[in-house]
């Protein structure tokens, strides 16, 4: 859904979104006039919209479909934003009931929806609970190359030193390197 089509649907307007929201008028004026795209804004302020409009980030940027590799890292850094404010129980409460695993992987977003999964498989361990077995058949699935944050890339190519990308797929969490994806911290988010 677009953000104008949020906002009528919630009868807010720009004015009242961005004082609930905290997110400047004219940025919120500028994404619904079409001048600024909501999926090229940071993670934080998608997440402060979604949240005074009482849905997903999923939802509110459904509508652009063109979310890419390039905008992976600020889809990790929501989900971990997610957790954070959420608590870990009730993330795993609201993918579970909201079904966006599946519906990223239907939708072949695959690195989005194996985050998730991983997201969800990590908590899960950390907290004693059981695996959700809804989604042992994308188990089996891992992405064809390695995902690393960017930070570690760059770090890689200024250093001149490949073996940071080894030791950190070496150090991931498990449960995100069984997927391909690079993953070693994602508790300490700002």
């Amino acid at each position: 859904m677009t953000l104008q089509e949020a906002l009528k649907q919630s009868g807010m307007s720009m004015y009242r979104l961005s004082k609930k929201s905290g997110v400047p008028y004219t940025t919120v004026h500028d994404i619904c006039d079409g001048k600024a795209h909501l999926e090229k804004c940071s993670a934080e302020t998608v997440y402060y919209i979604a949240k005074a409009l009482n849905i997903s980030m999923e939802e509110l940027l459904s509508s652009c479909s063109n979310l890419d590799s390039r905008n992976f890292e600020n889809f990790k850094s929501t989900v971990c934003h997610q957790v954070k404010e959420m608590g870990d129980l009730d993330f795993i409460e609201h993918i579970l009931i909201s079904n966006s695993i599946r519906k990223y992987f239907n939708q072949a977003w695959y690195p989005e929806s194996l985050y998730l999964l991983a997201m969800l498989d990590y908590l899960s361990r950390v907290n004693h609970l059981p695996q959700c077995s809804e989604y042992d058949d994308l188990r089996q699935y891992k992405l064809d190359q390695p995902i690393y944050p960017a930070s570690l890339c760059a770090m890689a190519v200024v250093c001149k030193d490949d073996t940071i990308l080894s030791k950190a797929a070496e150090e991931a969490i498990p449960e995100f390197a069984r997927f391909n994806i690079i993953e070693n911290e994602v508790r300490n988010v700002v």
